[in-house]
């Protein structure tokens, strides 16, 4: 596989698009292809991070990113069924990165699942209102920075203060995250990439049927 990964992270889009189509022409696998563009996504942040970037540049970056998600998605194949396992998706309070949400919200739909998608910086209520309102029995919280932590735990909280802990699945996943803070969060599953998290929710949907 080419370095998709690299090439978004230079910015250097004719090409990362030309060779985002071959790999989709050859038939590479579209998850992982969005991995793999994930994965420069993070660059990007980091090169940020150290003022290597500048606002102007993360902006290009996500622009990129999305013209590749939407030549992606529609050959992770399957449909959204409104008949189909209802998960609610959303990145929580105090964060509002989304890109690693969407690929698990794309993946998702392509697996069958009816995404409810909340967006970013979801309020706690939010996501008990969403439940309340589809009887959705899986929710995925999303957080890439460590601040948002507490806000993982708040959203688990907020479940349980309005009983609804029982009948609810909660999976966390984002850069940062790990077994050590679905412990601190009380949370049911932690994944690692959207893969996993797909597998994981599955998993949890056989459990509950």
């Amino acid at each position: 596989m080419p370095q998709l990964d690299k090439l978004l992270a230079d910015l250097e889009e004719p090409e990362f698009l030309r060779q985002l189509e071959e790999c989709l022409e050859r038939g590479d696998d579209p998850a992982e292809l969005l991995e793999e563009c994930r994965g420069g996504m993070d660059m990007v942040g980091k090169r940020y991070e150290t003022k290597e970037y500048f606002i102007s540049d993360l902006v290009m970056a996500a622009n990129i990113f999305t013209e590749a998600l939407n030549k992606v998605r529609p050959r992770l194949g399957g449909d959204p069924k409104p008949g189909g396992t209802k998960i609610v998706l959303g990145t929580v309070q105090g964060d509002i990165h989304d890109i690693g949400k969407n690929i698990v919200a794309a993946l998702f739909s392509a697996r069958g699942f009816e995404v409810i998608d909340l967006g970013v910086n979801v309020p706690t209520q939010a996501f008990v209102d969403a439940v309340r309102e589809s009887g959705a029995r899986l929710v995925g919280l999303s957080a890439l920075i460590t601040t948002s932590f507490a806000g993982i735990r708040a959203t688990v909280e907020a479940f349980a203060a309005a009983g609804l802990r029982s009948r609810v699945k909660i999976l966390i996943g984002g850069g940062p995250v790990n077994e050590e803070v679905r412990r601190y969060a009380g949370a049911d599953g932690v994944a690692g990439n959207a893969v996993e998290a797909v597998n994981l929710a599955e998993s949890f949907s056989k459990e509950a049927a």
